[in-house]
């Protein structure tokens, strides 16, 4: 099982960006998908979820709005999009996954499988 996160980098307040978690090992359809964020200091915060067998999507209220979490079930592949950016959104971005967590809020941290993280840096 392998989970690797694409698409982070610098990006000014207000601008957007797209994360991608590239998914080996098991098919999305089967596994509660989450993104995480971890800014230094803080606690790692459940921002996002999608169990698409039961239709679920979750959003964290310091993102609802702003993040869209989507998937392309030919390339197995999770995206957040990331709209509106403030710095208080500077983090490194994880993604991860877990057969048995259904998906909801508050997230827990306890997934199963985690990518390596990207870093997301809002500044002008």
């Amino acid at each position: 099982v392998q989970l690797v996160e694409f698409g982070g980098g610098l990006v000014q307040p207000g601008g957007s960006l797209r994360l991608a978690c590239a998914v080996s090992g098991f098919l999305l359809d089967y596994y509660t998908i989450g993104w995480f964020r971890q800014a230094p200091g803080k606690k790692r915060e459940g921002i996002s979820c999608m169990r698409d067998r039961t239709g679920v999507r979750y959003y964290a209220p310091s993102v609802e709005g702003r993040f869209t979490i989507s998937r392309n079930n030919a390339t197995n592949t999770v995206y957040l999009q990331m709209d509106n950016l403030t710095p208080e959104d500077t983090a490194v971005y994880y993604c991860a996954g877990d057969g048995h967590y259904s998906c909801g809020g508050p997230m827990l941290p306890g997934y199963e499988y985690w990518g390596q993280g990207t870093q997301v840096t809002v500044s002008s």
